[in-house]
């Protein structure tokens, strides 16, 4: 059920205060930054295209006018390719802007939110669950009603619970 005439980019560029993000795939190779993944994979630097991504200037501007954006990545260890990738060149590089990044490591612990699905939830009342096929192409988003968004709390609360800041986890794990 879509509750909103918004697209996820709509929401992404006029939250009002936060928008919290979980991740919990190991490979979104096929979504976006193929070409820094095939540049990271051969060991050579990141493409300029990648280094000024829009995404930069959305969190950016966000992050100058007082709102948050934040997410938390759902993974255990040892970590895929994809992971490497993503942790070691765009986590840093979002930081950088004023993204906020939180690891749930389920390497030793179990995953206190296994039924989680991947989704984006704006301002505590709009929740876009995310889809994605197998090897990692982001296939659409899902809108859901109000009656849905006390499961989406309780699993954002019970990510952020759980989490470790990933500049902590990042100095214990980092590659």
């Amino acid at each position: 059920m879509t509750t909103s005439s918004k697209s996820l980019g709509d929401w992404l560029e006029g939250f009002e205060r936060e928008a919290f993000r979980l991740e919990t795939l190991d490979d979104y190779s096929k979504s976006g930054g193929v070409e820094a993944y095939q540049a990271f994979l051969a060991g050579e630097p990141q493409p300029e295209s990648y280094r000024t991504s829009g995404w930069i200037t959305t969190v950016g501007n966000a992050v100058r006018s007082g709102k948050r954006i934040y997410r938390v990545h759902i993974l255990a260890r040892p970590l895929t390719d994809y992971l490497r990738f993503e942790l070691s060149w765009g986590y840093r590089r979002n930081m950088a802007a004023g993204e906020e990044f939180y690891i749930l490591d389920t390497t030793t612990q179990g995953n206190p939110i296994p039924d989680a699905p991947d989704f984006w939830m704006f301002d505590e009342r709009t929740v876009g669950r995310m889809s994605y096929t197998p090897d990692g192409r982001y296939t659409g988003s899902e809108f859901l009603g109000e009656d849905r968004l006390p499961t989406y709390l309780t699993f954002r609360d019970k990510a952020m619970e759980h989490a470790t800041p990933f500049t902590e986890w990042w100095a214990k794990y980092g590659e």
